[in-house]
Formats: structure tokens, sequence, C-alpha cells
């Protein structure tokens, strides 16, 4: 699942110098928790404070500080940097601290010292008000250099345009920056948020669930770990599906878990093969009692520097998402809606319409490109046919179309999908099977083979299992699937038959599963939110 953090971070992802002097003031909020005292930053460690907390109250305090040196001008001041922000220190210039301003001058940039001395207030005229400690500096009295920097291969300062492989190759001073440090911590304070609702406001129960385990069938491919014993191996689970479904038979009533993923596909920018879910299971519940846990969770968590989350978040069909968007999960912050004109061209004498409507299920479907003439050039037309031919055997093309088309009007300058909007809605009705690729004949799950029929559905399943509706709920976030979820299968009879007769899958790999079903499984349900690690 794509990481619903990183659209959260996203409007802040290229950072100008007046956008980091925001991230270091709300990284320095990020670490105050609603309900919680303020944290001791300096316990325990050789600093008295940090870079970033020094303020006009601290005036003639002796202070200790440690960190990176950003910048130096003219051997007469430099800015110190740690986690939780910047700090101008004033080298001194008299002989008889000529050691001080040695190590202070000749330190390479990023090099990491401690200084000692006074908070002071800056002269007249200096006083920077877009710097949180933009009033006060420190006359430094002693300086130790704890570690010399070599020559960096990108400047760390997050208006210098870096490549993504360079970036990649040196993580770990990429995470000196002020956007890393912004979005870890964000992170870090969302999850304590997420525990604090589901454990304390709701009564869940944080379980960790075991890594090594044996092949689930369906799904996406899994890791194979050799075991001690020869030709005998463990599966990585893809989620912990079936160890929460063990839990609800065992009555917990209420799990969640901060959980890695594992699943052995290529990467791309929505899958990697190793990921971080928020991962909810609950006994009792339905479909709308999912969805509003979900809602309260996300409001309750949400940043305190950005607009509040408006709930419920709507709900659309999977049916009107694919007519409407041409996906299932569309972007709804803007409209060019897929719209279907068959009708006015039932009697067309064009022969590629005529030809297109006379085959089962054919239809004319168009896009609406408000102001198109006006913005889009002839190379822009020229290249959303091509678009369209290169795509033309895709059922999801005009989904595709459509966002090509936007991309193409963003281009030109047209605002169309507002970077500061999160924009969640709920796919709702998803089909409960789906053809093979392979073999159109057969089905496989839409989702995962333990998703329960829709209750009005249920009759279809003996005879036209395709027509069946699941339980199952995406949470969609501009386009984005950032949750999964569904109500489970809980008789031990239903699973059954769908494995062994719709799937036709083998049963004895799920048997701990249906037998534990017999023991008296609750009605139970959960979901799942992606939250890609953004370390790696």
């Amino acid at each position: 699942m794509f990481c619903w953090l990183s659209r959260l971070c996203g409007e802040l992802s290229t950072p100008t110098r007046r956008t980091t002097q925001l991230i270091w003031s709300s990284a320095a909020r990020s670490m105050v928790l609603s309900s919680q005292r303020i944290p001791e930053l300096s316990s325990f460690v050789a600093r008295t404070n940090t870079c970033g907390e020094l303020r006009s109250s601290h005036l003639g305090q002796e202070v200790t500080l440690c960190g990176w040196i950003q910048f130096r001008r003219q051997n007469i001041f430099l800015v110190l940097r740690d986690f939780h922000g910047l700090v101008q220190v004033v080298i001194p210039q008299d002989e008889s601290a000529a050691s001080v301003k040695k190590i202070l001058c000749e330190a390479p940039m990023e090099s990491v010292v401690q200084v000692s001395g006074t908070v002071i207030s800056r002269p007249p005229g200096q006083k920077n008000p877009k710097m949180p400690t933009g009033e006060i500096e420190i006359k430094v009295k002693t300086a130790k250099l704890l570690n010399s920097c070599k020559k960096l291969p990108f400047e760390i300062k997050d208006f210098m345009k870096k490549t993504e492989t360079l970036r990649l190759q040196y993580r770990y001073l990429d995470l000196r920056s002020v956007q890393m440090q912004y979005n870890l911590r964000l992170r870090s304070q969302m999850v304590m948020k997420m525990r604090e609702y589901l454990c304390n406001l709701h009564g869940f129960v944080d379980v960790e669930t075991p890594t090594l385990f044996k092949r689930t069938p369906g799904g996406a491919k899994e890791f194979v770990i050799p075991s001690r014993e020869p030709g005998k191996f463990y599966s990585l689970p893809q989620s912990p599906q079936q160890f929460k479904q063990l839990l609800m038979v065992g009555g917990l009533d209420r799990y969640f878990q901060v959980a890695r993923c594992y699943r052995d596909e290529g990467s791309r920018p929505d899958r990697q093969p190793e990921f971080t879910q928020i991962d909810i299971e609950m006994s009792f519940v339905d479909q709308t009692g999912v969805q509003s846990l979900i809602e309260g969770l996300l409001q309750y968590s949400w940043p305190s520097d950005k607009d509040p989350l408006v709930v419920p978040f709507p709900s659309m069909p999977f049916a009107e998402a694919l007519a409407s968007y041409g996906t299932d999960k569309p972007d709804t912050r803007f409209g060019m809606k897929i719209v279907d004109i068959s009708d006015m061209f039932r009697n067309t004498e064009v022969g590629f319409l005529q030809d297109a409507l006379s085959k089962p299920q054919g239809t004319v479907k168009a896009i609406c490109i408000r102001k198109g003439a006006k913005y889009l050039k002839r190379k822009d037309i020229e290249s959303i046919r091509k678009f369209a031919a290169d795509h033309f055997n895709e059922c999801s093309l005009m989904g595709k179309l459509r966002l090509e088309c936007a991309d193409l009007l963003e281009a030109r300058g047209v605002v169309l999908r507002d970077p500061a909007l999160f924009s969640f809605l709920w796919v709702v009705d998803f089909p409960l099977f789906l053809p093979k690729e392979e073999n159109p004949q057969e089905l496989e799950s839409a989702h995962h083979p333990f998703t329960a029929p829709h209750p009005s559905d249920i009759h279809l399943l003996y005879t036209e299992p395709h027509k069946v509706r699941s339980q199952h709920y995406d949470l969609v976030l501009n386009g984005n699937e950032i949750g999964g979820g569904s109500i489970r299968i809980h008789n031990s009879e239903l699973q059954h038959y769908v494995l062994d007769t719709v799937l036709k899958e083998d049963v004895k790999l799920l048997s701990h599963l249906l037998q534990a079903l017999d023991y008296g499984a609750p009605p139970h349900g959960g979901i799942a939110l992606g939250k890609q690690s953004i370390l790696f």
C-alpha cells in the first residue's frame, strides 16, 4: 500500500529557505504530544540544551551545545545545527581564546563540535525574526572538535537539488536534512498518537505476530527463507492476516500492530518488498464500524499544524469509480469525469464507432477537458493520441488518459490538484472474485480468500460467483490506495467452499484456520493502513 504519510509530507517535499524555517518550527512543535508534558531533550547526554530551544528567556545562562557546523561567515560567527534547530555561535576574536577560534574556524562544514558559553542578545539590527532562535546567540568560551567531516558528496541543504540515486547512496547524510528529520519525527508522533487512540481510548491490544510462517495460497509472491532442515522453508508473511483472525477466535476482541510485511515483488512507487502497515482487527464489527474507527483514528492523530480532517469520508461504489474515473482509486481533487456518450452515436455512420458499439458491452466514452482548447497545444493533442494508442488494450485506459490530460494542463499552469488538499474516499462494493489473467475461465480473489461475500449476494456464490460483491473496502487518498480491509468469513463451511470449490486452492494449506473457525469464531473484520518506511 502506498505511504499515506508521504502524501502528508508531500507539500513540504521541495522546501525553500523560507519553508526550511517553517519545518524547523513544525519539527519543534511535533516533539510535544498533546496530553503529555514537554519532553526532556537533553537528559542523559553531554549537553545542557538543544540548538533549537534557546530564546530570550535563556539570556545569561551558561549552556553546552553539541551539533554540526552548518554555516560560517568571515570566521566571525557560525551556525550550529542539531535535530531540534539552528543557533548562531559567535567565534571569539581575542588572543586568549585563540585555541577556540582555531577549532571553530578550521573545522570543515558538517564537522561535529561541542561548544560551551553564554546566551547573549544579538546586537541591534541583527535579530532574525524568521529564525526561532533569531533573538539570541552564543558567546563561546570553550569548544571541542568531536569529529571532523571530509568533503561531502552534496551539501546538507534542503534547497540544494540532489539526484535520487545520490540521496539513496548516502542516505545517512540525506537524513540530516530538515525535510527528512521532519518526516521521521512526524511519523513517530503519528504512530504514538495512534497507539494512544487505539489502546488507551478504545481498548485495543498491541500484539506482535510471527515473522516466520508457512506459505499462504493466493495473493502476492512471498519471500522464502531456508531452514536448517533440508528441503523445508519458511515464508515471510505478506501480512498478519491469518494471525489476527486467529486472535479473534482466541477472544482478544480488539487487536492492532505496527506490522512489518514482505512481498517478493519488484519495487514500485506504491509497493516495496518490505513495508510497514497499521494492522487492525475487531470482533463483532461491521463495515461501518471499521470505517468509523479509521476516520476517528486519522482525525485524532492528524498533525496539529495542518487543517483538521472532516469526517465522515465520502464513499463510492467500485462500479461508479470505474465508470466515472476509470480506476478503483480515483483522485477526487478534480473533475474531468468519464462520460458515457454511447446513445449519441447509436445511429452513427462512423465505422470505428459502429464497430465499437456492435460488440458486447461496447461503449463510447469521453472526457470533457474544460478550457482544453485554450491551454493545450497541437503537440499536446498529439501526445494524448499517442498515449491512447500505446495503452489501447488496457481496461484502465480512460483512467490513465484522465490523469495524463491533468498532467498536461498542470504543465501549462492550470491548477487542478491542490497539493495541500487531502481528499479521502472510501471505495466499497468490490467484486469478490475476478477472472484470472492467465485463464479467464477460472476465478481468483479480488482481495484475499478470507473476505466475506456481501450479504445480499450470498445466494449467487453457488450459481454465479463472478457476480458476487464483497464486504471489502479501500481507503483512497488523492488517487492512491492507502488502506484496505474487509469483513472476514467466520464460518468454516463457507470458507472451505470458497477455497476448494470457487478458487480451487489446496485447503490443506489452511487446515489450521478452517479448524479454528469451527471452534466458535466470532464475526470479525479489520483493515490495514499502509505506512511505507521513510528511511528506505
